[in-house]
């Protein structure tokens, strides 16, 4: 979906675990499609064989723009990704072939390399080192698969002990190891739920930025739907010439498609 903002234009994705979270899994491809939306993401694919989630995307037309690498099981220490936990390199190089067998069926062209938890038994200096070992060897395995990586870092009112410090940090990792390959997700709501100035940020960060992902805050719902400014600040994103798609990962307040008259705001 293209939204026009003062800006410039701007490429929309449904994010298919947050959105339509009123129908089926498999039924949200074809509820987006009718929206309006021609890509989507969602965390985790892992659940369904990879042809299948690449027929239900040819059914509705839709191209997949981003997934996760594989978390842990639910509750477990490993449930966030396992990047920063220095005794499962192992698990960490497993699930980082297997997002990158399932971007080549899906054709997605990112994968967000989950940081996880800091073990509270880590030296944190160590976790910290074992975190850019271990992006260095995904950005090699995805340089040679043609997929890029990003890294986002998860506000600390919600993980307070989530390994990625902030956007800032992912940066720094991405131009120490391959900034080629490597890049942020800035996430809007988690930028400002972190420590705000979404849009100076933004423009810091800008050459680095790979995916952008949008909510409102606090609630986590629509753009409008809280305090977020985002005629400007998705106005700002387009003007800045990024290029790649804005990932609508909120939960809707209500319907999910009556919730879209926020782009007509925008738009407006």
């Amino acid at each position: 979906m293209i939204i026009q903002t003062s800006g410039g234009q701007l490429r929309l994705a449904a994010n298919l675990k947050w959105m339509y979270t009123e129908l089926p899994f498999e039924a949200r491809f074809d509820a987006a499609a009718a929206a309006g939306f021609t890509g989507v993401e969602f965390a985790s694919p892992y659940e369904f064989p990879a042809e299948r989630v690449r027929e239900l995307l040819d059914n509705a037309g839709l191209t997949q723009v981003l997934i996760n690498t594989p978390g842990g099981p639910a509750g477990s220490a490993t449930a966030m990704g396992t990047a920063f936990v220095p005794s499962a390199q192992t698990a960490f190089r497993e699930g980082v072939e297997r997002a990158l067998h399932y971007a080549g069926v899906l054709g997605s062209p990112i994968v967000h390399v989950m940081a996880g938890l800091r073990p509270p038994d880590a030296d944190p200096q160590l976790a910290f080192a074992t975190y850019v070992t271990n992006i260095g060897w995904a950005a090699a395995q995805a340089r040679a698969a043609g997929v890029h990586i990003v890294l986002e870092a998860i506000n600390k009112r919600e993980q307070p002990t989530y390994g990625l410090a902030s956007m800032e940090t992912a940066a720094a990792v991405a131009e120490a190891v391959d900034s080629g390959t490597v890049g942020v997700l800035f996430d809007v709501y988690h930028a400002q739920a972190d420590r705000g100035n979404v849009i100076e940020r933004f423009e810091r960060l800008a050459p680095l930025v790979k995916h952008v992902q949008i909510a409102d805050n606090p609630g986590r719902g629509e753009p409008g739907t809280g305090e977020i400014a985002y005629e400007q600040v998705l106005a700002r994103i387009a003007a800045s010439g990024y290029s790649g798609w804005i990932g609508c990962e909120y939960g809707p307040v209500g319907d999910t498609d009556e919730g879209l008259d926020w782009i007509e705001r925008i738009t407006r």
